[in-house]
């Protein structure tokens, strides 16, 4: 019988947790799921968008609308970023999962997905998809994909401890501000 499969789209806030990588360990060991991680990035983004003084608009029925492609790079950046921090995660904690981004090269035009939209591209392939959020987002997303028999929602309280020392917000701007000194130097 073939390995079961399972997408976990999982929220920026979430990306640095002990209880989100203990939750994947689980998965992947115990109901035996090859796992693909695909990162969010929003809070993350919506704080370089304000530090570079880019406007942070409302989302539309898609998710954030760019406009420019320094906003695309930058968004993509920050979704990079949480790429690579969960992929050191999963090695450090022997946990083997393949992380993604919700961006497509549809012809060589890089197309951001919005990751709670993302699921929807993945439904047929996947045997089951996870949506991890924090609890206050949970009711929403519930309502958003209930008649979706493969999507299960799982949510984590927002005081859970993070990485040890990890700030995502404070990080990505200090990140961002080196990169602006170290571009105009």
């Amino acid at each position: 019988m073939a390995r079961k499969t399972a997408l976990v789209k999982v929220s920026g806030d979430l990306v640095s947790r002990k209880d989100f990588l203990t939750w994947v360990k689980q998965i992947i060991e115990v109901e035996n799921y090859f796992v693909v991680i695909c990162t969010g990035g929003g809070t993350q983004i919506n704080e370089a968008f304000k530090a570079r003084g880019f406007p942070v608009s409302e989302f539309g029925p898609l998710g954030r609308e760019t406009k420019t492609f320094a906003e695309r790079q930058l968004a993509r950046d920050i979704l990079e970023n949480n790429q690579a921090e969960i992929q050191d995660l999963l090695a450090e904690n022997q946990i083997q999962a393949t992380v993604i981004l919700p961006v497509l090269d549809i012809g060589s035009v890089l197309c951001h997905v919005n990751g709670d939209i993302f699921v929807f591209a993945a439904y047929l392939g996947f045997d089951k998809i996870y949506v991890c959020t924090l609890d206050e987002r949970k009711e929403k997303k519930v309502e958003e994909y209930k008649k979706y028999l493969k999507i299960e929602v799982v949510s984590f309280p927002e005081s859970a401890p993070q990485k040890e020392g990890a700030k995502p917000d404070k990080m990505w701007l200090e990140y961002w501000e080196f990169k602006e000194m170290k571009w105009e130097s």
